[in-house]
């Protein structure tokens, strides 16, 4: 068992969203073997077959009849083996936006936040070659849309933290400015006593991305102001 299927075991005990199970689960067993075996038939040619391994994670994708776990860990993969092997950025970004479409219920929140979040860090991290600021801007945008619906602003605002940090490297400070001002609005917006000690080192990330900022760009008025 790798990273990814240890993540996905651990999420997975971390939160039950209830399910009541029925007779029928035995009656689905058999063919959740069977697409557990796809899984991992696949899995084992990301190294020697990359693109065949691609073909038979997108067949259990296009096979389920509702999204569930093994659609999710293939979309996962998918991303994974398009981003990092066949360094296709563009198409990682279609499976990525597929795979979370997942988030809102086939998968604990647990797991999807972790699986969000390593994607997001070999995304930014270069691990795939340099990769055009509009399309790493696109990764970004599509998961802030899906924490948006899901209702998560813990994580909208890590992610735009992560995001900011990335602009401060790129020295895309037209893109910071803006970012920074968003995020100063969001956790603005938090009223909850139980989120103040989180709120306050958001804050302390924030205004330390800005003072960065302002020593990048030299200015030294904005320093004075603050």
């Amino acid at each position: 068992m790798d990273d990814d299927d240890a993540d996905y075991m651990q999420g997975s005990d971390d939160e039950d969203y209830g399910f009541d199970y029925s007779d029928n689960e035995d009656a689905n067993e058999s063919g959740s073997a069977d697409v557990e075996n796809m899984y991992y038939k696949a899995k084992s040619k990301k190294d020697d077959n990359p693109e065949e391994a691609l073909k038979e994670f997108r067949a259990i994708v296009d096979q389920e009849e509702e999204q569930g776990d093994w659609g999710f860990k293939a979309l996962k993969q998918s991303t994974k083996l398009l981003y990092l092997t066949l360094r296709r950025p563009k198409d990682a970004l279609k499976t990525y936006i597929q795979l979370l479409t997942y988030t809102k219920s086939a998968v604990t929140r647990n797991y999807s936040e972790k699986t969000i979040n390593g994607i997001l860090d070999y995304v930014g991290g270069g691990k795939g070659g340099m990769v055009e600021v509009d399309i790493l801007e696109e990764f970004y945008q599509a998961t802030k849309a899906a924490l948006v619906e899901a209702k998560n602003e813990r994580l909208s605002v890590k992610t735009n933290l992560k995001l900011a940090k990335l602009w401060l490297d790129r020295k895309e400070f037209a893109r910071l400015s803006k970012l920074i001002r968003d995020l100063h609005n969001a956790t603005g917006s938090i009223n909850d006593g139980d989120d103040q000690s989180q709120r306050g080192t958001q804050l302390l990330e924030i205004y330390a991305l800005e003072i960065q900022m302002y020593n990048e760009t030299k200015n030294f008025k904005k320093l004075k102001v603050g």
